[in-house]
């Protein structure tokens, strides 16, 4: 029995030392820079990175790897102070034409000192965008880091923060709404110059003497299906073991998700595409007559 013990507690001390060896360094080894200024960087271990704007540029990161399906998660930590005109992004996003685009969006619009900012999601398919949903936080999302995940299987994505789901966008295509299932994306972050729209539409610049303008990025993780080509798309929409986030028990939200999800849009959401009756002039899209839970 001593020596099960003792197996047992070898078998936990390297299970735990497998994972601290795989948290570090996670966004040095899965991501890079894509564009932008030199000032930004990646830090510590590698699983830290600065995102920065100043007068010159913008910059951006972007995933080594390209996925079909799966959960993607970020620690974020917002510009502080005036941030008007300024948008930080999260988001997955397909490459190659843009009439065949697929993206999955987190925006966070900047704003004056004291104000909200405001968290922007998106979801674009087969080209075709607009179906935008806001929300004020209900927390500060420059005092501390906060967890923004993106889950995409093959039923549905649900947008997360902090563990509280924040938006639903199912699979419809039965009902003929597209959905995106069929082109791999990569996983982005990015600061830009947004002044011209983000911010009261526009009305409030960037003020350029608080610049440089810092996003703080930490611990990114993807439990995904990585895209290895097209026979990927069986392979990856499958309900593997290997795809265990994609299962039903795990994509479906609980009695306790549902409540948090009404509770998120009942008193913190702002704007709905699916409400907005002058923007389609009374021809909504297809998935706002649809359940989305």
């Amino acid at each position: 029995m001593a020596n099960f013990d003792i197996l047992c507690l070898t078998f936990w001390i390297s299970l735990v030392v497998f994972h601290s060896r795989l948290a570090e360094g996670s966004l040095l080894k899965s991501m890079h820079f894509s564009w932008g200024t030199q000032q930004s960087r990646f830090l510590g271990n590698g699983d830290e990175a600065t995102l920065i704007l100043d007068e010159v540029s913008g910059s951006g990161i972007q995933s080594n790897e390209s996925f079909l399906y799966g959960s993607f998660e970020m620690l974020i930590k917002l510009v502080p102070e005036n941030s008007a005109g300024t948008v930080t992004a999260y988001y997955l996003s397909s490459t190659g034409a843009w009439d065949k685009h697929d993206e999955i969006d987190f925006e966070f619009l900047g704003n004056v000192s004291g104000q909200p900012y405001i968290i922007h999601t998106n979801i674009y398919t087969q080209g075709g965008g607009g179906r935008e949903q806001q929300f004020y936080p209900w927390f500060d999302p420059t005092a501390d880091y906060h967890n923004y995940t993106i889950h995409w299987t093959p039923s549905r994505v649900v947008w997360y923060v902090d563990s509280i789901p924040i938006r639903v966008f199912k699979n419809y295509q039965s009902e003929g709404i597209p959905y995106p299932n069929k082109r791999a994306m990569r996983v982005h972050a990015s600061i830009w110059n947004a002044d011209s729209w983000a911010t009261r539409g526009g009305l409030d610049k960037i003020d350029w003497s608080n610049a440089p303008f810092v996003a703080r990025l930490r611990h990114f993780r993807e439990r995904a299906c990585k895209y290895m080509g097209p026979q990927s798309i069986r392979q990856c929409g499958a309900p593997t073991p290997a795809n265990w986030w994609s299962s039903v028990a795990y994509t479906q939200l609980s009695d306790d998700k549902l409540t948090k999800l009404n509770w998120v849009r009942n008193n913190h959401m702002i704007y709905d595409y699916c409400k907005d009756l002058r923007k389609y002039k009374g021809l909504m899209p297809g998935e706002c007559f649809m359940p989305q839970r």
